[in-house]
């Protein structure tokens, strides 16, 4: 009697896999529709990408006189280069549609990979200029995003609040713009992947405690900029598991 059950549950399992496997193939191919129509490029750009890879890799194939053999491999690191560059026109595509709205910086930082821990509107005004607190190993860090007129203040005001917290720690901060001094949206997650490693896991976690009785002092802020297209992580992570 044990064994049905067991087949029954490796079956659904089967079925569920299967099913979501179908589910990804359909987001990426309406991903690539949509891209297709606001991209002119994207299709010649994926098209000599893969055309490069297979022939660089059958041209070091012939110097062996391995070429055929090299070849199945050429494809496959076409294949991928290809995608390479569809996941990353959909993703400068998004930040475009992304940058200048409300709440994009915030959105920007919930999309981060790796062991970054967000709160996005610390402080904020009815304007829906905000600031956002992330904690990482560079230490904490204040993104801004809003009028500069305004947020710079803002951005003092809480810097100062979390210096009574936690001390001694660094504390960075910045504002997201196009201007000069500012860190353009697209560069985000970049910028913030090159700040130096100062602090541990667990020093992070003491750091999350403390920081967390602060609560916020934020007006009604959005919960993020959502162009059409825009779940690029799910996307990104689509493609990834392709």
């Amino acid at each position: 009697m044990a064994g049905k059950p067991d087949k029954a549950a490796k079956q659904q399992a089967k079925r569920a896999k299967r099913e979501a496997s179908k589910q990804r193939r359909k987001q990426i191919f309406e991903a690539f529709k949509m891209q297709r129509r606001e991209d002119k490029a994207l299709i010649p750009w994926m098209l000599g990408v893969f055309l490069l890879s297979v022939l660089v890799v059958f041209g070091l194939g012939l110097i062996w006189n391995l070429h055929w053999v090299f070849l199945p491999v050429g494809i496959a690191i076409g294949i991928l280069a290809a995608i390479s560059v569809f996941g990353r026109r959909v993703q400068r595509s998004v930040y475009t549609k992304a940058d200048g709205q409300p709440g994009a910086a915030g959105w920007a930082l919930e999309n981060m990979r790796g062991q970054w821990r967000v709160t996005p509107g610390v402080a904020g005004t009815t304007h829906l200029d905000a600031v956002h607190r992330v904690i990482g190993r560079p230490g904490v860090i204040l993104v801004a995003e809003g009028a500069p007129h305004r947020v710079k203040s803002l951005l003092a005001q809480e810097k100062k609040r979390t210096s009574r917290v936690v001390g001694n720690l660094p504390i960075y901060d910045l504002i997201v713009g196009n201007d000069e001094g500012q860190v353009p949206l697209s560069k985000l997650q970049r910028h913030l992947m090159k700040l130096p490693r100062n602090i541990n896991t667990k020093q992070m976690d003491t750091i999350e405690a403390r920081l967390a009785a602060l609560g916020s002092r934020s007006a009604a802020m959005p919960k993020g900029p959502m162009p059409a297209g825009a779940k690029m992580r799910s996307v990104q992570r689509t493609v990834r598991r392709r």
